[in-house]
């Protein structure tokens, strides 16, 4: 164990406390990834005292640099400063005790196996001894070793309480499963089950915070799958659950909406890292039950979900607490795309059709070709190639236009001031309308995509308006 100490700042934080005569250990995620050979260089430490936290990370601050900053919170009764690319945590060991409504626990000091005990998992409960006399000594009364070598999560104490005390713990017990590809101990999974209406005394943005985490993970839809089995999910993104099922009328089907939002989350999250992008996977058919019809003669349809969903994205980002700008308004943008790529399959598509999806799509018109990608998930491998053949068509039709106009980002050639300034206008509809109509006409191919074209344009329509140019 030794071995996880390599770190200088164990050795000075081992001297500090071995003077002290303060007992003091290396806790939780550290010593958890070390252990899975997952460090990473900015891996933030956990050091856990007995006795003040605070006291005993001012001291070592002010061996390591008297200039270093100690940031100290009161209300937990821990410190933290920064050690090179380091996090450094100090807590004082203690154990806790909750009310039924409430997250926030009563504190009071206590020892080691308090703190070990209060942990969420045993795989965090890990500690490795920083005292001069047992340093490297491994604490494990929870056989979290075992756990961490069987990939299991499991809670150190009986599962109801460790949830129902702190029901944020659900969440991440399935961010843990996610991102560590571990499996969640029987008795825990059910525990989490039972108590899945207790995560509704836990705020949104820490439970967005804990969502997020699954949603960046290399395989989202174990999480969203371990949510949904569970009974978390509702309460989560009720969107999403409600994409569940599948009917049937007159022997005709449409397929489950929901595994095919986890396969198109996969086939996303398997090309990009992009949080907002695989967000945009979680919502592109999010109307659909809104919008389902059947039709005798052509089946289930979904006309309108592309655009209804759109509409839909700033109430869901405004209830989870995800942010209301530009990443907001990328979602929305893509959802409303995210059909409009497929009817460019066709060869005799037109250029004013290539046209106005660079126009709309601009810098993003790249995500969404990988969306829409991502949205084949049929297990027809042949009809898989020939859709991803067809799309690989779509994107070099999108370059040579791209090359031709120059429409991403598309702004006019003429600017308004240069409209006002040659009829003589002062802000009025007229000027609105010029400018949309040069758009219009060089999105048709009617004018070049030049001052000099869309100039004689804008005179031609001047006059049509009963414009003037200004002597």
């Amino acid at each position: 164990m030794k071995k996880c100490l390599n770190n200088p700042i164990f050795r000075i934080i081992s001297e500090v406390v071995t003077n002290e005569k303060v007992e003091t250990y290396v806790i939780g995620g550290y010593v958890r990834d070390f252990l899975l050979n997952r460090m990473s260089s900015d891996r933030d430490i956990d050091i856990v005292v007995i006795g003040s936290g605070v006291k005993i990370a001012k001291k070592i601050a002010k061996k390591i640099d008297p200039k270093i900053k100690v940031a100290v919170f009161k209300n937990f009764g821990t410190a933290m400063f920064r050690y090179k690319s380091h996090e450094i945590d100090f807590v004082g060991a203690r154990k806790e005790s909750y009310q039924h409504d409430s997250r926030k626990p009563y504190v009071e000091n206590g020892t080691l196996e308090d703190d070990q005990k209060r942990r969420d998992f045993t795989i965090n409960a890990m500690a490795i001894s920083l005292n001069g006399e047992s340093y490297g000594k491994f604490v494990d009364p929870f056989n979290g070793l075992d756990d961490l070598m069987d990939k299991t999560i499991r809670t150190p104490m009986e599962p109801d309480k460790t949830f129902s005390d702190d029901p944020l713990r659900m969440m991440r017990a399935i961010r843990f499963a996610t991102r560590l590809k571990f499996g969640i101990a029987k008795e825990t999974l059910l525990s989490i089950s039972k108590n899945k209406e207790r995560i509704k005394i836990v705020s949104p943005e820490r439970i967005i915070s804990e969502l997020n985490k699954i949603i960046l993970s290399d395989s989202p839809s174990t999480g969203f799958r371990l949510l949904d089995k569970t009974g978390l999910l509702p309460y989560i993104l009720k969107e999403l659950h409600n994409l569940k099922g599948v009917e049937e009328v007159s022997g005709k089907q449409h397929k489950d909406n929901f595994y095919h939002t986890l396969g198109v989350l996969d086939n996303v999250a398997s090309k990009s890292d992009d949080l907002w992008l695989r967000w945009a996977a979680i919502l592109h058919d999010i109307a659909k039950p809104r919008t389902k019809k059947f039709d005798a003669k052509i089946g289930w349809t979904f006309h309108g979900h592309d655009f209804l969903g759109a509409k839909m994205i700033p109430g869901i980002f405004r209830r989870l607490r995800l942010p209301l700008n530009h990443r907001m308004k990328y979602v929305a943008k893509l959802v409303r795309l995210h059909l409009r790529p497929i009817a460019l399959i066709h060869e005799e598509v037109t250029d004013s059709a290539l046209r106005r999806l660079l126009f709309d799509a601009g810098d993003d018109i790249d995500d969404l070709m990988m969306l829409c990608e991502a949205d084949i998930t049929s297990k027809n491998e042949k009809r898989v190639k020939i859709y991803l053949k067809n799309f690989d068509i779509v994107r070099e039709k999108l370059k040579e236009t791209e090359e031709k106009d120059a429409i991403r980002n598309f702004q006019p050639p003429v600017p308004g001031d240069i409209i006002m300034e040659t009829f003589g206008l002062m802000p009025c509809k007229e000027i609105g309308i010029i400018k949309n109509a040069i758009k219009e006409a060089i999105m048709d191919g009617k004018v070049q995509n030049d001052y000099d074209s869309a100039y004689s344009f804008m005179l031609e329509k001047g006059k049509e308006l009963g414009l003037k140019v200004k002597e």
